[in-house]
């Protein structure tokens, strides 16, 4: 046999391996089709703890091409304000697709924010420490014509695991690709308009970890990563 010749053969077995191995590990089941539908008007409370859901009460102006952005991306999304004994508020935006992959990516706030007029002062990573575990979050200081100041803390997650973007996003998508899943997922946000952005955080904070005590394990999983409450390791002021 020629050297071309073995060459050639050599050649095609690795591109018939690479197209198996390529089809092997190509995610064709999307896991949201073998777990209980997901209703986010049902599972998130209208009241809980000192918050209760405040009607007809605009939280922010969404442009037509954003809003059709959003549409296209997301199979369902939960929008309301909610006010607190002293007044204070809190919008929350919570976005859930079937498939949440890297498109979801086109509705991270620190890019719907600019698109609407906001400008995105500061993007940092923090953990948000609750009784059930800890959150990744990520924390934007936005405003509009300074005169809206309006801090942000949102995560995502891929299946059940909670991620903030970029790296530890697409390696959660991998896991559940070479598993040959498509994981679905959310888009968790809340913000509030203060311009003590501190303040604000704390808030919101408190906000979160409040209505995950409210909420079943199981949705406490699927929206912010968490499995049953741990009493280990959790101090007073965390909770």
């Amino acid at each position: 046999m020629s050297k071309s010749l073995m060459i050639g053969l050599v050649l095609g077995v690795l591109m018939v391996l690479a197209a198996v191995l390529t089809k092997a590990v190509t995610p064709i089941v999307h896991i949201s089709e073998s777990r209980p539908a997901l209703m986010l008007s049902e599972a998130i409370p209208l009241q809980f703890g000192e918050w209760k859901e405040e009607k007809n009460l605009a939280s922010v102006v969404v442009n037509p091409q954003m809003e059709a952005t959003i549409k296209r991306i997301y199979a369902q999304t939960l929008s309301r304000t909610y006010v607190n004994s002293d007044g204070e508020r809190i919008m929350l935006s919570i976005a859930y697709g079937n498939d949440q992959r890297d498109a979801v990516q086109l509705h991270y706030p620190e890019v719907c924010y600019p698109a609407q007029g906001f400008q995105v002062i500061s993007n940092r990573q923090g953990v948000l420490v609750t009784s059930q575990g800890t959150i990744p979050v990520r924390r934007l200081e936005t405003n509009f014509s300074n005169k809206r100041f309006e801090p942000v803390t949102y995560w995502t997650t891929v299946g059940d695991e909670a991620v903030t973007g970029g790296i530890s996003k697409k390696i959660a998508e991998m896991r559940y690709g070479l598993k040959g899943e498509i994981p679905d997922g959310l888009l968790f946000r809340i913000s509030s308009i203060n311009t003590d952005t501190q303040a604000a955080f704390a808030l919101q904070d408190s906000f979160i970890k409040t209505l995950l005590n409210e909420l079943q394990p199981d949705m406490r999983l699927r929206l912010a990563g968490l499995g049953a409450p741990s009493k280990v390791g959790v101090k007073a002021g965390d909770l």
